[in-house]
């Protein structure tokens, strides 16, 4: 891969490495972040359990290391009530909430890709992206139904700038007013974006436009499940139990914690999905998903509706 730092098969074999080669690899590369940037780093804390795993790998090595959380509002309160058991935590809060962001910009539907693609086709319907929505550029979305050119009438608005409003803006504006550089708990597992970005730049971004620094990019879920149990670490209560079945690690309870009301990616998720489980947690923030938009909720069952999703 011309341009790239490492390669599919790099990632396969480090994937492949024992779990105490993969602490001692992380460990080093936080060591490396931090004494390259002279200890002016942070770690990013969401609250989840990637996070949670980082944010003890770091502090075994920086017991004072500080962690940065995004107070969006789109947490469960188990999270939020997690995050305030952490010392030297900075809490950083968006400009605007998500009802305010998605009535100027719109609602994140199935993928970051997808949902900005079709905010590009409505502003120009001549584009690139529109062309390849609609199929008139041959490319995976023409055979894609409502993924494609059918979203891009859906009767309300889509976006893909919820996570660049809520979440980016506020970490750069922090960043450039204290000088620190993040470490994140994203894992190429979860994306094809963020494995084309790991074998680009690797674990630390040190000559990126923008420095960041992923020491956990070959960790997969089960790595992260593992650590929690072994080492007996606290993490949210949302999550219920770490048990094994089949010989895999789960929990009892949700399986992501991301934001709440993101439609992305729900499409793919076998029943009971996020929202049908929400239901039945949270009651009250299910409704409020759901209540209509003039009576001050988000409306989320028009955009589920519309793509095909119970709720």
């Amino acid at each position: 891969m011309e341009g790239n730092k490492y390669t599919s098969e790099d990632l396969k074999i480090m994937k492949s490495w024992s779990f105490e080669r993969k602490i001692q690899v992380t460990q080093t590369r936080v060591i490396e972040w931090y004494q390259h940037f002279d200890s002016k780093v942070y770690v990013s804390f969401s609250g989840g359990k990637d996070s949670t795993v980082l944010l003890d790998l770091a502090r075994r090595i920086y017991p004072n290391i500080e962690a940065v959380f995004m107070d969006t509002g789109l947490e469960y309160p188990e999270i939020r009530n997690f995050v305030k058991t952490k010392d030297n935590v900075t809490w950083l809060k968006p400009e605007l909430n998500f009802r305010q962001v998605i009535d100027k910009y719109g609602y994140p539907v199935v993928s970051k890709r997808v949902a900005g693609y079709v905010a590009t086709a409505r502003r120009n319907p001549n584009s690139v992206r529109a062309k390849t929505l609609t199929g008139e550029i041959p490319s995976l979305f023409a055979s894609n139904g409502k993924w494609g050119g059918g979203l891009i009438y859906a009767p309300f608005k889509i976006s893909d700038a919820c996570c660049h409003k809520m979440k980016v803006e506020p970490a750069k504006k922090y960043q450039k007013q204290t000088g620190k550089y993040p470490i994140l708990a994203t894992m190429t597992d979860e994306s094809l974006n963020r494995k084309k970005k790991w074998l680009k730049e690797g674990c630390n971004a040190f000559d990126s436009k923008e420095c960041t620094s992923q020491p956990m990019s070959f960790w997969t879920e089960q790595d992260v499940l593992r650590y929690l149990k072994e080492f007996n670490i606290e993490y949210a209560s949302v999550y219920g139990d770490i048990v094994e079945e089949n010989g895999k690690l789960k929990t009892t309870g949700c399986k992501r914690t991301g934001c709440i009301f993101c439609c992305f990616g729900v499409q793919n998720e076998k029943k009971p999905n996020r929202f049908q489980i929400l239901k039945e947690s949270h009651p009250q923030i299910y409704d409020y998903c759901m209540r209509k938009w003039d009576d001050g909720g988000l409306e989320l069952n028009k955009v589920l509706d519309y793509i095909d999703v119970k709720y």
